[in-house]
């Protein structure tokens, strides 16, 4: 089978890929379609450490093609996003509703995957740039079959980290005010958050001024192309304000425009050895800045939100898909989102 695999090297499109069968409480999924996400790039680029070689994706849809034994969730045809959140279920953590912080589900990266006989690693616990992988039955969760597979794909990672940060992590209440730094993919689902929560003002920031009208389609009630025209529509600061880029200059930047009691939200990945500064005392009118991994989110009940929303017209998921491209052609899908000349593309198998 075809998958996209990076050796620490080089990225290649193999076709001799193979996956194990399920084991118990595990799913195999035919992959129809897999967001390509920066962070698969930052993998090859070493911004986050993985060990090789592995097959890269992890924002992925499919059918469930077959299920290990005591999985009763899903059978074999359902429609499927999968997260990338092999919790445990049974730590205190997973007890509390806190699955993104399961330790058992971070940096145990396993080897479902074989290329001649040598075993490959699954990235993210998903892998979803192959055209079948194994997750655990947690993963795995079902979608109602009329939405389409690309828009499925994006529920899995893009939408849960942006919209989940604003909705689960930041609380956004009716009325605040909101800066979103960066409006790619997770920027995108940031500012549509920040409309379903009923956010009053909702500033979008980002370099590049092609993005400004697809920024107001989610939700930007302003747009800029730098932060320094912030105070001038928010002259007190924003209530919260969100860096989706991963630079440590503008995680200062996201921190001085906060309001009292404003909470700056770190969704970007810049670096791990990466240091930012920041003024303390600037702290002190009780401001806050959250890490968030993975928008704070409980897939099982978050991805069928989500579903609901788009299948109500509150939420976009067909708009963020601005490309598809065939598994055979990543080096271009890559390189288009490298420059940022699509929202989100979809590699489909």
């Amino acid at each position: 089978m075809r998958g996209v695999i990076y050796d620490g090297k080089r990225i290649e499109v193999a076709d001799d890929l193979e996956v194990r069968d399920p084991g118990p409480g595990e799913v195999r999924v035919a992959i129809s379609a897999a967001g390509l996400c920066h962070s698969d790039l930052s993998v090859v680029d070493g911004t986050i450490p993985f060990p090789v070689p592995v097959v890269l994706g992890h924002e992925g849809a499919g059918v469930v093609e077959s299920v290990g034994a005591g999985v009763t969730h899903v059978v074999p045809g359902d429609h499927v996003s999968l997260s990338t959140l092999a919790s445990c279920g049974t730590c205190a953590e997973c007890g509390r509703g806190r699955p993104t912080m399961c330790r058992r589900a971070i940096g145990r990266p396993e080897r479902p995957f074989s290329r001649g006989g040598r075993p490959l690693y699954q990235f993210a616990a998903n892998s979803a740039f192959a055209e079948r992988t194994v997750v655990k039955a947690v993963q795995a969760v079902p979608v109602p079959k009329n939405i389409p597979m690309p828009s499925a794909a994006l529920i899995g990672c893009g939408v849960l980290t942006g919209v989940g940060a604003v909705l689960n992590r930041a609380r956004v209440d009716r009325g605040d005010s909101v800066l979103v730094i960066g409006t790619g993919g997770v920027g995108l689902n940031v500012l549509q958050g920040a409309r379903i929560a009923g956010a009053l003002r909702i500033v979008a920031v980002d370099a590049n001024p092609a993005k400004e009208a697809m920024a107001r389609q989610f939700g930007a009630t302003d747009f800029l192309t730098s932060t320094e025209g912030v105070r001038e529509l928010l002259p007190t600061g924003a209530d919260h304000v969100f860096e989706c880029v991963g630079r440590v200059e503008l995680i200062r930047q996201a921190i001085d425009l906060l309001d009292r009691r404003g909470q700056a939200v770190l969704l970007g990945v810049p670096a791990a050895t990466a240091e930012a500064s920041f003024l303390v005392s600037s702290l002190y009118l009780d401001k806050s800045v959250l890490g968030c991994r993975y928008g704070s989110s409980r897939p099982q009940r978050d991805i069928a939100l989500y579903a609901e929303l788009y299948r109500q017209g509150r939420l976009l998921l067909d708009e963020l898909v601005t490309a598809t491209y065939p598994v055979e052609d990543f080096e271009k899908a890559a390189a288009d989102a490298e420059a940022g000349r699509v929202a989100r593309g979809v590699l489909t198998f």
